[in-house]
């Protein structure tokens, strides 16, 4: 099993994606979901899975505190 910690999309270029997490960012594939800046991504293998709330966002970055 996997656990993915929620990234926030800093900026798009094409069909790449830069997610910045609480410690560092990396570049990741989109994959044909519709992501915008500022949107709160999953990303599983390189690639955005899910687009997530910016409300479940901050619940799991507290519980991974």
């Amino acid at each position: 099993m996997c656990l993915a910690i929620p990234g926030k999309i800093t900026s798009l270029q094409g069909q790449q994606a830069t997610v910045q997490y609480p410690h560092e960012s990396r570049q990741v594939l989109v994959a044909g979901i519709p992501v915008k800046e500022g949107d709160y991504v999953l990303v599983q293998m390189g690639i955005i899975i899910q687009v997530i709330s910016p409300s479940d966002a901050k619940l799991s970055l507290d519980a991974w505190k």
